[in-house]
């Protein structure tokens, strides 16, 4: 018993301390009275003078050892030194590139994340989605007009080209300078703003939402906003704002796509002559494809490696990556003709150059600017990969949600709707969550971005987790709409996305990449507290300076282990009953409770996997995208307890929060788990099992009950289907494909009485469906249904057929360059199937 009671004790000050980051003197006293106890015997019960034996003096030998490593020069010493000179023999050098992108952005909540102790005040400090007057106008004007002209299956079948009309659109109306200044002639808008933009044209065509995005996104608008010249302001960004001058972005090459330090596109350092004198420039050869607008672009915007072998610049011969400025019209540019990305209407194609002299004064940010491009791509990308695609991809989950929760409710199989049938409320279920989480992100990193943030480690999270999701959504939307989807035609609303999916999967960073290279372990060197600092200070070329600060990042470190050691083990054992939690949580406080045990448990098993690994971690793929997930999951479901609050707390949307918390922290669990179970290290993967997993699992997917209540909810049109699907397109003409769903799903609504009377009359045999035969007008005439029902009833089937026709077509039709005297009508009269017809 009394060993027992010491064991409890020796925990219970050890969880204490651990939590508490105690220096080693407070560690040694602690520890010093739970010996002193024992020795005395008052864990047996009698009290007496101290009894020291041999091991008892080496017990107090240990403890004074361990008070006296809070001398500084002891510890120093015995301790810093060694692990300083260690950790610098071990530690791969981190190549310029690799620098550059650790120095690019800003560490924002991740950061919290990573403390293992999160503080959520700093994540609901963040502003709610706020638009100015004109930001708003311009979504429900504008970008509303632009979405009523798009004709998808024009653009991306019979034209399979941008049309003139749509250029001249967006143009005209300023949509390729969102982020351009005001003061340089652009529209000034917020993150928040083109993001909400972006996402309504999104949901309307993946295609024309490209020529929007990019101009917005990492390219020459946002390279000379933020590193021009004034020149180079001054002559361009109106120029690009008025859409005078269409961009692209030269980066990718056939042998560099994700590695930029095999770059083979070079630039060399020379005299030459431009516009009649001799200037000092640059001689280019390069080779780049995958080039979205490149066909198109008047203005090319190009990174190169920059070598200076005659020393005219300066002492260094190679300078490094550089970003510059070319007109496309430039001699020796040669602009390729057209790549067919997923069969998309976009202009994306290859560009090349051989031996093309510019000025110097073409590189963006002038001669001072020269082997700072790669640090200048991406300090844009870590802001502008947390709104592009996350924009298109959360906005295409809204628009999968929106078009199948209408047919499931209008398309009945076995005499109900689809959507009330278990195995189509599934899908429909998973649908409202991504649709909800997808939304309640995007919005809180747009809003960072919006307040100057350059979140690099969570836009790395947003573009593979919302992407990847939205991949999920589509196919589920497939599966629900059967072959009424796998038709297409002009009536087919879903196959833009189902073709372009894999493009936003593989852009901006393929997501294979951004998962298992960048978002851990590049978020680890980041967020890690005092990781980016060891490691700065082991590389530091003053030993000395580099031994005093390694000293003091490597023993706060330490302490840092120790408390997520005994923090995490603390909480899981008490089931997370006494974790951080907001005080006005507003009904949340479980669940933000599970989320500051969770980050306690990623911080432990980071840091470990970190520690451990060391410059191994970059080959420990798996581990690392196994950790991306499970940090991903910790910031999406605390930004849906955000989205929450910030949504005003409607009570109907707490089963979706419930529903996406409870699948959120399981998802986290199973990534956390494999990354234990495939632990390198035996012993470190046994004490993690124990620390992490005492009693087993912790977290369940949500119940099959609470996905039906979700469902329900969003079968018939009302605030929750709305605000789920918020500013997306949504079209109320019963000639768009969309517009005839929402048209339909209402008269179906309305007619719901009405049909299960008629659906009785079928059962009791009083009326044969079938066709050829009016079965409305024999139920009306039995008096199963009345003359206004059964009017009702005639409304609705017609417009039934129309939702679940499928275009057909005469041969020639489908040859190549076939081009119809005018466009197919909506509902063919056609049969439509779904999954339940085919066999």
């Amino acid at each position: 018993m009394a060993l027992i009671l010491l064991l409890i004790a020796l925990i219970a000050v050890a969880i204490a301390l651990g939590m508490m980051r105690a220096a080693p003197w407070q560690w040694a006293i602690g520890l010093g009275a739970i010996t002193l106890a024992w020795q005395c015997g008052f864990f047996h019960g009698e009290a007496h003078f101290p009894q020291i034996g041999g091991l008892g003096f080496l017990t107090w030998l240990g403890l004074v050892a361990l008070g006296a490593l809070s001398i500084a020069d002891v510890r120093r010493r015995a301790v810093v030194q060694p692990a300083f000179k260690l950790v610098r023999g071990i530690l791969p050098k981190v190549s310029d590139t690799e620098q550059q992108a650790l120095d690019a952005g800003t560490v924002g909540f991740d950061a919290e994340i990573f403390s293992g102790t999160p503080d959520w005040t700093k994540l609901r400090a963040v502003p709610p989605i706020v638009l100015t007057p004109e930001e708003r106008a311009f979504l429900d004007g504008p970008t509303e007009e632009l979405c009523r002209m798009i004709d998808h299956w024009q653009i991306r079948h019979t034209e399979r080209k941008m049309p003139a009309e749509i250029w001249d659109f967006v143009k005209a109306h300023g949509f390729l300078g969102m982020l351009i200044s005001k003061d340089h002639g652009g529209l000034g808008f917020s993150a928040q703003a083109q993001s909400l933009i972006l996402g309504k044209i999104a949901s309307r065509s993946p295609d024309v939402v490209t020529i929007v995005m990019v101009p917005n996104s990492l390219g020459p608008g946002e390279l000379i906003e933020k590193y021009g010249t004034d020149a180079q302001k001054e002559h361009y960004l109106p120029r690009l704002a008025a859409g005078l001058e269409v961009p692209c972005f030269s980066l990718t090459g056939p042998t560099s796509g994700s590695d930029a330090a095999t770059m083979r596109d070079i630039g060399t350092v020379a005299k030459g002559e431009h516009e009649g004198r001799e200037v000092t420039g640059i001689r280019l050869s390069w080779d780049k494809r995958y080039i979205t607008l490149g066909p198109e672009a008047t203005l090319v915007g190009l990174a190169f490696r920059l070598f200076d072998p005659d020393k005219l610049l300066g002492d260094k011969e190679d300078i490094g990556i550089t970003v510059a400025l070319i007109p496309a019209h430039h001699p020796g540019v040669n602009i390729g003709r057209r790549h067919l990305p997923s069969g998309a209407a976009f202009p994306n194609g290859p560009n090349w150059g051989t031996d093309v002299f510019i000025p110097m004064d073409w590189v963006i940010g002038g001669e001072k600017m020269v082997g700072q491009g790669w640090r200048m791509l991406m300090e844009c990308l870590a802001a502008g990969r947390a709104i592009s695609l996350p924009s298109s991809a959360t906005a295409g989950a809204k628009a999968m949600l929106r078009v199948s929760s209408a047919y499931a409710r209008i398309r009945r199989q076995f005499g109900l709707p689809v959507g009330r049938m278990e195995g189509v409320e599934e899908p429909l279920a998973r649908l409202v969550e991504t649709a909800y989480v997808n939304e309640a992100a995007r919005a809180v990193t747009a809003a960072m971005v919006s307040r100057g943030e350059r979140p690099s480690v969570i836009s790395a999270l947003m573009k593979y987790q919302t992407t990847e999701r939205l991949r999920r959504a589509v196919n589920d939307a497939f599966d629900i709409h059967g072959g009424r989807a796998i038709c297409d035609g002009p009536s087919n609303y879903l196959q833009a996305a189902y073709q372009l999916v894999p493009v936003g999967i593989t852009v901006e960073g393929a997501n294979i990449l951004t998962r298992t290279l960048i978002t851990f372990a590049q978020g680890a060197l980041r967020s890690h507290p005092y990781l980016y600092a060891e490691v700065k200070a082991v590389q530091d070329p003053d030993a000395a300076a580099g031994l005093n600060a390694f000293d003091d990042a490597f023993g706060g470190h330490i302490a840092f282990s120790i408390s997520n050691l005994t923090g995490a083990f603390f909480h899981n054992v008490t089931l997370g009953m006494f974790a951080e939690a907001p005080k006005e949580a507003h009904g949340l406080a479980p669940i933000y409770r599970q989320l500051s045990r969770a980050a306690r448990n990623f911080a432990l098993v980071a840091d470990m996997t970190v520690a451990l690994l060391g410059g191994g971690l970059k080959v420990k793929q798996k581990l690392t995208g196994r950790l991306a997930d499970a940090l991903s999951e910790i910031y999406l479901t605390a930004c849906v307890l955000k989205r929450f609050e910030d949504d005003g707390k409607p009570e109907a949307d707490r089963a979706i929060v419930a529903f996406a918390a409870a699948n959120g922290l399981h998802r986290f669990e199973e990534a956390l788990r494999g990354t234990i179970e495939n632990f390198p290290n035996p012993v470190a993967r046994a004490l993690l099992r124990v620390i992490v997993f005492p009693f087993g699992r912790h977290y369940y997917p949500a119940p099959d009950a609470l996905g039906s209540r979700i469902v329900r909810a969003v079968l018939t049109p009302g605030e929750v289907r709305d605000r789920l699907t918020r500013d997306i397109y949504v079209s109320d003409d019963p000639d768009d494909a969309t517009g005839l769903l929402e048209v339909t799903l209402k008269k179906v609504v309305q007619a719901e009485e009405a049909e299960k009377k008629l659906e009785r009359a079928v059962r009791a045999g009083t009326v044969r469906r079938f066709h050829g035969h009016d079965w409305i007008a024999e139920a009306a005439d039995a008096g199963s249904i009345t003359e206004s029902e059964a009017q009702l009833l005639r409304e609705t089937e017609a417009l039934t057929q129309r939702v679940i026709a499928v275009d057909h077509f005469a041969p020639e039709e489908l040859m190549p360059h076939y081009r119809k005297a005018a466009p197919a009508s909506l509902g063919h009269n056609s049969r439509g199937l779904t999954g339940a017809d085919q066999s």
